[in-house]
């Protein structure tokens, strides 16, 4: 226990106080630090701390690692349903595409025919307007002759 390793080992306080240093501060006053651990006769001891303060976050890093990824699964799961969904909907965009065309084919086809049976209409109309403009003419000319 901590009692006892301090009894054993006096520096371990200080050892804890290094650690604290080491992992609240700025990476560009690390040399000191570390030079006090190598000065004095406790490095040993120093370095189980260390590795027993890695362990600890390592295990802390898991943990969060472990709590997010079940929402990451959770997410990925979703995305692929969101996927399928996506290929259906596009499947049914290409399909009613497909008809819109085809419909849209036919009416051209429809509305091209119309405009033919207008125009010759419209001749036809201009024809009987020319030949009743010309009725007068001809039914003096058949009087006459």
């Amino acid at each position: 226990d901590a009692e006892t390793e301090s009894l054993l080992c006096p520096g371990v306080p200080e050892h804890e106080r290094i650690l604290r240093e080491i992992e609240s501060t700025d990476t560009n006053c690390i040399g000191p630090t570390l030079r006090s651990v190598y000065d004095g006769q406790e490095h040993g001891v120093f370095m189980g701390k260390l590795d027993g303060r890695i362990r600890n976050h390592d295990r802390d890093i898991e943990k969060m690692c472990n709590h997010h990824f079940q929402g990451f699964v959770d997410s990925i799961t979703e995305l692929l349903k969101v996927r399928g969904e996506a290929q259906k909907l596009k499947s049914q965009v290409t399909e009613t595409n497909q008809r819109l065309q085809d419909d849209g084919k036919g009416l051209l086809t429809c509305m091209d025919e119309l405009r033919l049976c207008r125009l010759q209409q419209r001749n036809i109309a201009t024809s009987i307007d020319k030949f009743t403009h010309c009725l007068p003419g001809i039914h003096t000319q058949q009087g006459s002759g």
